[in-house]
């Protein structure tokens, strides 16, 4: 499932767009960013509050196709460039980060 057609299917907002039409082929809920480069997979969608740029850096070396910033958390526009700049999309949503992960996992494994 393409990172656009998640967001659209659990009404997550498209914060930045580039990458968006990547598949998500899983998810993956962390804070901890070097748990991150250490267990997500390729294509993953990272779900996390960690709002800021060095979350981007850690999913491009991570593969991730998608971040899920979560709890509505403000995302400063250096990480938004960051995401364009990798191609990776930023989806924002007011869940908290196990709500999220239940609806991403229903929607792509389900």
């Amino acid at each position: 499932m393409k990172a656009s057609e998640l967001a659209a299917a659990l009404g997550m907002k498209i914060v930045q767009p580039a990458g968006a039409d990547e598949e998500v082929t899983s998810g993956y809920t962390s804070d901890l960013l070097s748990d991150v480069m250490a267990n997500a997979s390729d294509g993953c969608a990272l779900i996390t509050i960690q709002a800021h740029v060095n979350t981007i850096a850690v999913a491009a070396l991570a593969g991730v196709s998608a971040v899920i910033i979560c709890n509505d958390h403000p995302i400063p526009g250096d990480m938004v460039e960051a995401a364009e700049r990798e191609g990776i999309a930023v989806l924002q949503t007011e869940k908290n980060q196990f709500t999220a992960s239940h609806l991403v996992y229903a929607k792509i494994m389900g």
